[in-house]
């Protein structure tokens, strides 16, 4: 038996269960002859299950209706129950005895919190108990760092501004639960979490977990790319993200979650993930984008919508069905690297990836103290167009959106083809001039993960391109979902230039292409 929240797939499945298992780091191993049973009194036992851990308890019959240890003890004549490893969050023997099995226990379909079991261990069993808890732990955490060091940051601004409660009611408990050490500040102002990250001493973090929206994760990434040592910063810790804002996409690619309790297990149990960066140069600037470029009706959705951030994530579904309805266009001259130019050679490259089994261990060259970013392949939107390249006017365009992860909100899965870390950006573009009806269909299939294989949607993977607005004085130009003067720009992908959390390692949480 396994604790599901609901839904069609169980969130506490272990994603490495899916392929080959995936490995720790190395670690000393438990002695070869740890039996997988753990007697722990006289009518009780721990046994490592396939995939769950399997508590036999005669004791239990006496609690029937109970719910003991968060364990659901409903039913009769069950003298068993298992929690998934995927649940399992720390496990220790007590000076005096004890086994103590800490896990998350499915609270409500919406949130999880800490539970935990505990027994008193029989005497010949105590010289195995810690190889046994140990085996435990290989089969919880597999590939995944245990007792990570967490920055962790809050934007109480965010979103309706409750991300300091969303983290202290159900984020804390699990980190704290699962032995992560925290080091915990909250962001007083706009760019302070570029401050933070440009000052942060890397040697002591593994993982900077933003409770917030898209905005404090893309300060964090420029705050580190600011840096001397950009290049070493950006490998040495992960960033993560925990829901708390209006706009939480980062957390439903990588932890496959907007609950914020669900994301907290994720992180705890998030396998370090390569992740494609993106330099945008505009006038005399260079950002990092780590989540999406657009010009058209998804950045005017996302930024012509701000008055309205009390509707939650409905904004955006709102602003962009009155835009296409509205038949607008934003016409512009572009020019784009491509590298995969068609749907059917798109959809091959994805599944190529996806067929892979997941990376036993991150296994990129830590670059040196002083390697700041990379020098820019194709200059900047000042110099002259690369020879390559070919600028073409697109007079009737609707959409302009280039995405490095599939999710932008819950229902808007723009980007099914995208992947961490294939160095591509997954370009969409939209003809501006289709038909009512049509435009109302094409929002309607974002949400039906039927979006890829409209006719009047062109889909390509880029690694770079330049776009020239015209025709208009003033509009919106929407970088992470942040705000950026209405000018040209360009943008270049670097592959696996940034490190993330995620479940699988190599893919987003989204169904695919």
């Amino acid at each position: 038996m396994t604790m599901a929240l609901g839904g069609d797939e169980d969130p506490f499945k272990d994603p490495s269960l899916d392929g080959a298992s995936t490995l720790p780091p190395p670690r000393q191993p438990p002695p070869s002859d740890v039996p997988a049973t753990l007697a722990v009194g006289r009518n009780a036992s721990l046994t490592l299950g396939t995939d769950s851990l399997v508590v036999l308890d005669e004791a239990l019959l006496e609690r029937r209706g109970a719910n003991c240890c968060g364990l659901g003890l409903s039913g009769k004549n069950k003298t068993t129950r298992s929690i998934p490893f995927y649940n399992i969050i720390w496990a220790e023997q007590s000076g005096d005895g004890d086994v103590t099995i800490q896990y998350a226990h499915a609270e409500s379909n919406t949130n999880i919190r800490p539970a935990i079991i505990s027994y008193k261990l029989d005497k010949s069993e105590g010289r195995l108990a810690d190889a046994w808890i140990e085996r435990l732990l290989e089969r919880a955490y597999g590939a995944s760092q245990r007792r990570k060091r967490i920055k962790v940051l809050i934007n109480p601004f965010g979103g309706q501004g409750t991300a300091q409660k969303i983290y202290h009611k159900h984020i804390a408990p699990i980190l704290a639960a699962s032995r992560c050490e925290l080091d915990l500040e909250v962001t007083q102002h706009s760019g302070h979490g570029v401050e933070i990250a440009q000052n942060l001493d890397i040697e002591a973090y593994d993982v900077v977990a933003c409770c917030s929206g898209d905005g404090i994760p893309h300060e964090v990434w420029n705050g580190l790319s600011k840096r001397p040592d950009a290049a070493r910063a950006l490998h040495k810790v992960a960033l993560a993200q925990l829901p708390g804002g209006s706009g939480n996409a980062m957390s439903l690619n990588l932890n496959g979650t907007l609950n914020p309790s669900l994301a907290a297990l994720a992180v705890v149990k998030g396998l370090r993930t390569p992740i494609d960066l993106t330099s945008i140069t505009q006038g005399e600037t260079r950002t990092i984008s780590f989540l999406s470029q657009a010009v058209g009706i998804v950045a005017e959705t996302d930024l012509g919508t701000e008055n309205m951030r009390w509707m939650g994530s409905a904004r955006f579904t709102w602003g962009f069905l009155v835009r296409l309805i509205g038949q607008t266009i934003y016409p512009a001259d572009i020019a784009v690297k491509v590298e995969f130019d068609t749907k059917a050679a798109v959809r091959e490259a994805y599944r190529a990836e996806a067929s892979k089994l997941p990376r036993k261990h991150d296994d990129r060259p830590t670059p040196s103290p002083t390697s700041g970013l990379p020098t820019l392949k194709y200059g900047t939107i000042n110099d002259p167009l690369p020879s390559s390249w070919t600028l073409v006017p697109h007079d009737k365009l609707g959409n302009f959106y280039a995405g490095n992860q599939a999710f932008m909100s819950p229902d808007a899965n723009f980007f099914p083809a995208s992947l961490p870390s294939d160095g591509c950006l997954d370009l969409v573009r939209v003809r501006g001039d289709i038909r009512r009806h049509t435009a109302v269909n094409t929002l309607l299939s974002v949400a039906k993960d039927a979006f890829f294989d409209l006719p009047h949607v062109d889909y390509q993977k880029v690694s770079a391109y330049r776009i020239i607005p015209k025709n208009q004085r003033d509009g919106y130009i929407s970088i992470d979902g942040e705000k950026v003067p209405f000018a040209p720009f360009q943008a270049e992908v670097h592959r696996g230039l940034g490190t993330a959390l995620s479940k699988s390692g190599h893919l987003y949480e989204a169904k695919g292409v």
